[in-house]
């Protein structure tokens, strides 16, 4: 699974639009998509936000797990 896809399982589990996503993390929307889309990759500081607020939302280990190991 591409990080993109990872992304996109998370945001869908905790029912979100790319915008609400966004919203939550404190990025732009655009973000979200091209990140879901694999044109870009969060950077250092949005990747970690998303992994907390995986972890605060109580998203499954393995998916927590995904997001950190996906280059």
């Amino acid at each position: 699974m591409e990080l993109g896809e990872a992304i996109k399982k998370v945001r869908l589990e905790l029912c979100l639009s790319q915008e609400g996503l966004a919203r939550e993390l404190h990025v732009g929307f655009t973000s979200v998509n091209r990140w879901e889309n694999n044109h870009t990759k969060p950077n250092q500081i949005a990747r970690h936000a998303l992994i907390e607020y995986c972890k605060n939302r109580n998203i499954s280990p393995e998916l927590i797990e995904l997001l950190i190991k996906t280059k």
